[in-house]
């Protein structure tokens, strides 16, 4: 992996969200949706993003170094609960995490956009 690399986040990490003081110096580049190749799945309390599906995938990319990676390793359980896959972006190509786990009984959020699920949750009571 190259000393400076770019992640695609979708979830916990983005801007806003519980987890995104793990990118605290890190380069935002910008928001990003992917091809329509993809499926989010609901998993509680963060989402999970799995291939071949047919959605488009709303998120953030950012520029890191090798210790943003490792944190962002751990945080993902990588490589036993997530696996890594490069796509692109339009600044250069970018990690995206996808998750390996059960998908037995998962809701998918066919729009792709966490953050949508996560508004209309917190405005809904």
């Amino acid at each position: 992996m190259k000393p400076n690399s770019r992640v695609f986040v979708y979830g916990t990490l983005r801007k806003g969200e519980v987890n995104h003081h793990l990118l605290d110096g890190a380069l935002f580049c910008g928001n990003h949706v992917t091809q329509p190749h993809y499926k989010m799945l609901h998993l509680g309390a963060y989402p999970g993003v799995v291939g071949k599906g047919k959605s488009r995938i709303s998120g953030e990319v950012y520029q890191v170094d090798a210790r943003h990676m490792a944190m962002l390793d751990r945080l993902e359980g990588y490589p036993h609960a997530y696996k890594r896959r490069l796509i692109p972006t339009p600044w250069g190509r970018a990690w995206i995490y996808l998750y390996r786990g059960n998908r037995d009984h998962r809701a998918v959020i066919p729009s792709g956009q966490w953050k949508e699920l996560i508004n209309r949750r917190r405005w809904s009571r």
